[in-house]
């Protein structure tokens, strides 16, 4: 009995190590099979089977010492398999599953990082032949792991129109033939918009995430900070710099976002001794780094608004002019209902509540959908001690908002309005 206990409990520890190994690691190898193999599905189909070959094997043969490359193997030739059983090899299907069948299993973590899989995928997600809707929406699906519901949630349009949206972009990359590769040097400007945008929903989605308990999602903000590491070793220009030190200074906040019971903890409370001031340093080199460029572009204007939260010692030591000048230029440079937000909710911090609910009043129409939209109103009714109008307002950002502390804290400060 006990040695049937034991081995139930080393099986149980090997599972709960291959479901960590699935949320740190399954979008690499995944990116990997889609290289070698040169299909979405078919590699997507790979994926699943190699951890399913895992949860059979590595309970009694052990984890191995790469699980990373085993899974690919593994997921290689269950792919080679299922071409087999279709009988549909073509010559360059033979090559494959005669190159699979005799070497070994490769180093993946010794490639260099300019052949990065992942950022080879994101450029075949951000290829122009590929509409920009569809473009975000399949790097989030293929490179984040989010589900159909949560990009359709980020998008404002229904799960069945997204997933056909993914499905005719994968459709559109096998048929035109778009090479899985990094552009060459004279193409990448062309295409560095869009994979920008993509890197920054990434971090965005892990580090505010769009629904569930957690509020941040650690190893997404990893890899999009990893992939803007990346990319900038691969194209030194201003804006990836800029992008890069915005997620830097944002991430520089993670430990004194939440409290230990999970609760959100506002700017104005983080104890900022916690802040990761080596990150703050990079990030601020960055953010000169990509100001002293010919042209300033949105990400290294948001991170220049960020950088004067991360030199400010104290929460009123803030310098709210010069974040409201920097929102001015945000605006020109890209025009959006949520930065017109920030910029009136910098305005109530710089002139006062009335100030802010004056220009917020304004984007009521296209902001109707928003949470935060909602919540910032409501906190600036609270302020006002307009108590019957923020209490709407909180309502009415509970009714729209999937994120469980962010439900947790507005409960909250209904509650607080009532006392």
């Amino acid at each position: 009995m006990r040695d049937t206990q034991n081995g139930t409990q080393g099986a149980a520890v090997v599972q709960a190590h291959i479901q960590t190994i699935y949320r740190q690691q399954s979008r690499r190898v995944l990116a990997t099979l889609i290289r070698l193999l040169g299909d979405f599905t078919l590699a997507e189909e790979a994926l699943q089977e190699a951890f399913g070959a895992a949860l059979q094997q590595w309970p009694t043969e052990g984890i191995p010492d790469n699980p990373r490359a085993w899974l690919v193997s593994a997921g290689r030739f269950k792919a080679i398999d299922q071409l087999r059983r279709q009988q549909r090899f073509n010559q360059l299907q033979d090559e494959l599953a005669e190159d699979s069948l005799t070497a070994h299993a490769p180093d993946y973590d010794s490639q260099p990082d300019i052949e990065d899989d992942r950022l080879r995928l994101i450029f075949t997600c951000c290829h122009p032949a590929l509409a920009i809707e569809a473009q975000l929406a399949l790097t989030l699906r293929e490179i984040c792991d989010l589900t159909t519901e949560e990009i359709a949630r980020a998008f404002l349009i229904s799960p069945v129109t997204l997933a056909q949206r993914i499905v005719r972009a994968k459709n559109k990359i096998r048929d035109a033939g778009i090479p899985y590769e990094i552009p060459e040097q004279q193409q990448l400007p062309q295409r560095l918009e869009s994979v920008l945008h993509v890197i920054y929903l990434v971090f965005n989605e892990g580090y505010s995430a769009t629904a569930g308990d957690d509020l941040i999602r650690q190893e997404l903000c990893n890899e999009a900070i990893r992939l803007g590491h990346l990319l900038r070793e691969l194209l030194p220009d201003a804006e990836v710099s800029g992008l890069l030190a915005l997620m830097l200074l944002q991430d520089a906040r993670r430990a004194t976002r939440y409290s230990e019971q999970g609760e959100i903890v506002q700017l104005e409370f983080q104890d900022r001794r916690q802040w990761d001031f080596h990150q703050i340093r990079q990030g601020l080199v960055l953010v000169q780094e990509a100001m002293t460029g010919e042209e300033i572009g949105s990400f290294t204007l948001q991170a220049a608004i960020a950088a004067q939260h991360a030199m400010a010692r104290q929460f009123a030591d803030t310098d709210w002019k010069r974040i409201v000048q920097l929102y001015e230029l945000l605006l020109q440079a890209s025009p959006s209902p949520v930065v017109e937000l920030n910029r009136a909710a910098a305005i109530a911090m710089r002139d006062g509540p009335q100030a802010g609910l004056k220009q917020m009043q304004g984007l009521q129409d296209k902001l109707a959908g928003y949470h935060l939209y909602h919540a910032a109103m409501a906190d600036l009714y609270r302020r006002l001690n307009c108590h019957e109008q923020a209490r709407i307002c909180y309502q009415q950002a509970l009714a729209l908002t999937k994120q469980g502390p962010e439900q947790r804290f507005l409960h909250k400060r209904l509650s607080e309005l009532n006392v």
